[in-house]
């Protein structure tokens, strides 16, 4: 069987991506406007016909996009910021807990999440659900990206002659549109402090939270929370927890070293007779950041094998 699928938003950096995942596979057929891609109505039967359509797309085009699907056989997963806490659309981070892949499986409305997001709630979310780091911590998030996170406009001034700063800190006002899908999801209570970064390279991601772990209840050491994030993503396909012998042997971490890939690394690093840890979460902001993880669910969504045409 042959699914017909539409990308609202092709041309975009994310776009561009899930298109180039998606337009090899046999089992699938791309619904493609070309420059029709700016006539409405053109979009309107786009939206409409297709098995599964894919937003890629700001915020408010987003939710006019929603509006204008009226049939209620069409999947929509968005990759926008829009309904990423929104009850009535399930949150699309297959690995995030038990059952989330069941539920993405059986929705029409999946929400794609935000590249810094999927690695802070990959880290730690389990230990929230583990009791080792209490719901109303103040947990503190670093991360840096390449510039492709910054879209159309942060590539071309990233990209053009003389380029820009090496390393630039940004988010300063302490209002970034991820801090409430990132507090929401990881089962916090109190807002994270989101500090981010992007890189003079183009795309890869390292996100992460520093833990004063004898200031946490019960003092646990980093064999507990290792094992505790090891016990939480045993036997997942794209999400996988680095060996504490691995990670203690490491003396530096590339942040391009999963692109290309829909795959995130989880490390734990820390002194084990210490009272601090580093947890770092590597993935590529372009893939489990964002369009591999739109392919992942399409292929939930569809009742496929969740790994086809991914790395």
């Amino acid at each position: 069987m042959t699914h017909t699928i539409f990308i609202d938003g092709e041309a975009g950096t994310t776009g561009l991506e899930i298109r180039e995942r998606l337009e090899a596979r046999s089992d699938l057929e791309l619904i493609l406007l070309g420059e029709r891609r700016r006539d409405v109505e053109a979009r309107r039967e786009a939206l409409n016909s297709a098995d599964a359509v894919i937003l890629c797309l700001p915020d408010d085009a987003a939710i006019e996009a929603v509006s204008m699907i009226e049939n209620p056989a069409v999947r929509v997963i968005d990759a926008s910021t829009a309904y990423r806490v929104n009850p009535e659309w399930v949150y699309g981070f297959a690995e995030m807990a038990p059952g989330q892949r069941e539920k993405i499986a059986a929705s029409t409305r999946v929400s794609n999440p935000g590249c810094y997001p999927t690695g802070l709630i990959g880290l730690v979310r389990p230990l929230v659900s583990a009791g080792i780091i209490p719901a109303g911590w103040p947990v503190t998030v670093n991360a840096v990206s390449g510039y492709s996170g910054g879209g159309k406009a942060m590539i071309a001034e990233f990209e053009a002659e003389g380029g820009a700063e090496a390393f630039r800190a940004y988010g300063l006002t302490l209002k970034h549109k991820h801090v409430p899908e990132m507090t929401l999801h990881t089962g916090l209570e109190r807002k994270v402090l989101f500090a981010p970064a992007v890189g003079a390279y183009r795309q890869g991601m390292l996100v992460e939270v520093p833990l004063h772990l004898g200031a946490l209840p019960g003092s646990p050491s980093v064999e507990v929370v290792h094992g505790a994030l090891a016990e939480a993503y045993a036997g997942a396909r794209f999400v996988e927890v680095a060996e504490l012998e691995a990670s203690e042997a490491m003396t530096g971490i590339d942040p391009e070293g999963l692109n290309g890939t829909n795959r995130m690394r989880l490390h734990v690093f820390g002194d084990r007779a210490g009272e601090q840890a580093r947890l770092v979460a590597l993935l590529d902001n372009l893939g489990k950041g964002a369009s591999g993880a739109a392919v992942q669910n399409l292929n939930i969504m569809l009742g496929l094998a969740e790994d086809t045409g991914l790395a």
